[in-house]
């Protein structure tokens, strides 16, 4: 009579890679509903990162059933990404009404963008020391479509988006993940706030100026102006926004 084993299926785990290898690894294996959280929660604060938030003076709303159906899962993996997306600051629940999605103070953006100022100017230097020529370079395409001919302020749109590709190419270049890890959950409200103020004409006037003054620091691999310039750009915007804030702000 052959005896059934009873062993759990972690088990059969631990002794199959303990004979391969001598070493028991304590893992168990993945639960397909962890998967699918991991993926709805990714996909959730992707939207909501790209969502031009401060542009509408209206509360955004997130309905779960909608959610559900739009991403094709249940509403248990919905919610609980977005239980994680909580206990991020990105959506905060109302009782007996839903789930919308954060907006910061005036007070509170202001001490994010310093935050990404900061961290950004740390990418610079780091972009200066040892980001490779070919792909500091690639920060001039960027904006080659600009000049005389096309200028940003009368293609506020497209300008918008390069600004923000720079900035984040920027951090990129910093080859740090740590760094952008800590932007991550700053760019939300700053990537909303510079939409808005990019169409600004005291702004936009000087803001492509300062951007070849960064590039130029990073390709001559100069890190304490690179730093120097990236930071102060940035601070900049705070200074804006600190000033001219209540016109956007509720």
């Amino acid at each position: 009579m052959k005896v059934q084993s009873s062993r759990t299926s972690t088990e059969f785990i631990h002794s199959s890679l303990a004979s391969r290898s001598g070493v028991v690894l304590s893992i168990e294996m993945v639960k397909p509903e962890r998967t699918f959280k991991q993926r709805v929660y990714a996909d959730l604060k992707r939207a909501i990162t790209e969502m031009d938030l401060y542009s509408r003076p209206e509360t955004i709303w997130l309905d779960e059933r909608q959610l559900s159906e739009q991403l094709g899962v249940s509403r248990t993996p919905v919610r609980e990404a977005l239980t994680m997306l909580e206990n991020e600051g990105f959506v905060r629940p109302i009782p007996r009404r839903g789930i919308i999605v954060v907006k910061k103070t005036l007070r509170e953006v202001v001490e994010m963008i310093q935050a990404w100022a900061a961290l950004e100017g740390m990418a610079a230097r780091r972009a200066a020391s040892l980001a490779p020529a070919e792909d500091v370079a690639k920060l001039r395409l960027i904006f080659r479509q600009f000049g005389a001919a096309h200028q940003p302020a009368d293609h506020l749109d497209e300008y918008s988006a390069a600004n923000l590709s720079f900035h984040q190419a920027i951090i990129q270049l910093g080859g740090s993940q740590l760094l952008e890890d800590l932007t991550a959950n700053l760019l939300l409200h700053v990537r909303g706030i510079r939409r808005i103020t990019i169409g600004r004409a005291e702004r936009i006037s000087a803001s492509i100026q300062d951007h070849i003054a960064i590039i130029d620091a990073i390709e001559s691999r100069d890190a304490d102006r690179a730093e120097q310039l990236s930071r102060d750009h940035t601070l900049g915007l705070a200074a804006y926004v600190e000033k001219h804030g209540g016109e956007f702000f509720a």
